[in-house]
């Protein structure tokens, strides 16, 4: 990127607008991607601990936190700059998990799932992805319409609804 800042300082000295303008896309493009990259890595994270929650049948206070921590991150990056509008919407949420994400979080969640009891392709045989996508997407669409403040509360609630989650609000084992 400083090969960049150093092109445009010179393209907007010597006159060439134009010149200046392609490179203020390419690094609008470079910014973008890089926040789409790390939107992606928090969903990884939602991701795994949702198939684990699936999976086990059970949610423990790290998980919780882990889907906490990742819609809160996800909900600060996919805001733009303007407040306004996102980087995905969210009716784009289901086909940017199917094409960039769920694969990779089946993959690393096999690692985790019962300490590794399942390949990655025995886990996504068993798992049930229409399900995982719509609790996924119904946990990211919160990130519209409550505030970061609202929304520890508000998944509480969420929480409870997943497996092992009415023993998590009431902190049974």
């Amino acid at each position: 990127m400083t090969q960049e800042l150093i092109e445009l300082r010179n393209s907007i000295l010597e006159g060439r607008y134009a010149d200046a303008l392609v490179i203020l896309d390419e690094l609008e493009g470079m910014s973008k991607q890089a926040i789409l990259r790390n939107i992606q890595s928090y969903l990884n994270i939602l991701l795994i601990h949702l198939i684990k929650n699936q999976i086990e049948q059970r949610l423990t206070g790290s998980w919780v936190n882990s889907i906490r921590n990742s819609i809160r991150e996800i909900k600060k990056l996919n805001i733009k700059e303007n407040k306004t509008s996102y980087y995905i919407n969210k009716d784009e949420w289901e086909t940017f998990i199917e094409e960039e994400v769920i694969e990779d979080a089946i993959a690393d969640a096999s690692l985790e799932v019962f300490h590794g009891k399942y390949t990655r392709s025995q886990l996504s045989a068993i798992l049930d992805r229409k399900q995982i996508l719509t609790t996924t997407t119904r946990f990211l669409a919160l990130t519209y319409t409550y505030s970061a403040k609202e929304l520890p509360a508000i998944m509480d609630d969420y929480l409870a609804q997943l497996a092992g989650g009415e023993d998590w609000i009431n902190r049974k084992s």
